[in-house]
């Protein structure tokens, strides 16, 4: 499967509030990074961040140094148009994360269903060497995929679903859980979709 054709097909076609995943307010998402203590100058990168209004509402509290990373440009273009002017403060990065190398490192690395979409052992290997790579010791992580009891496919795509303990031996021995939570996510579509999200913090 070419996985940029397919998500460039589905920002190409589908309306933003079209998609099970579209949340007006991201209030887990936002939680967690509140929860970790950084500071607003800490760079903070959204992986998969695609049309997300995560990174409105970190501008809207003071973040100074974001970054949004996804595979199809045109998920990222619809949301540089959304936020105007303000985009031009915020870096945006088209790329595969399994395959992408960063130039620099982040304080905060963000991921809402990025990672359960990754079905092989190998993809799942590079995705956790990258972020031990681009996140520093005393950094920290968010990672939110759909919980044990959630939905086993999204997008028309198979995924693997999480428990904390199942997200911390992924990461393992590089990061350690700091704290867990579920999030039940109400689709546009009137559907509940139970998300896992974990904070953990490089060692």
């Amino acid at each position: 499967m070419d996985r940029q054709a397919h998500w460039q097909g589905v920002y190409e076609t589908k309306a933003e509030t079209e998609v099970s995943w579209y949340q007006d307010h991201p209030a887990a998402s936002l939680a967690l990074i509140r929860a970790s203590g950084l500071g607003r100058d800490a760079r903070i990168i959204d992986v998969g961040g695609g049309a997300s209004r995560l990174v409105d509402h970190l501008l809207d509290e003071g973040w100074r140094a974001l970054a949004v990373l996804d595979i199809a440009p045109a998920a990222l273009e619809r949301a540089r148009r959304r936020i105007g002017l303000r985009a031009d403060a915020v870096e945006w990065l088209v790329a595969d994360v399994t395959r992408w190398r960063p130039s620099t490192g982040f304080d905060l690395w963000h991921d809402r269903a990025v990672f359960h979409f990754l079905t092989e052992a190998d993809d799942r290997a590079a995705y956790a060497a990258t972020l031990a790579a681009t996140v520093a010791g005393g950094g920290q992580a968010i990672i939110g995929t759909f919980a044990p009891d959630g939905p086993e496919r999204c997008s028309g795509l198979p995924i693997r679903r999480y428990d904390a303990d199942g997200l911390a031996a992924e990461f393992a021995p590089h990061f350690q859980l700091v704290e867990a939570r579920r999030e039940e996510h109400l689709t546009p579509a009137g559907k509940v979709q139970r998300f896992q999200f974990a904070r953990f913090r490089r060692l």
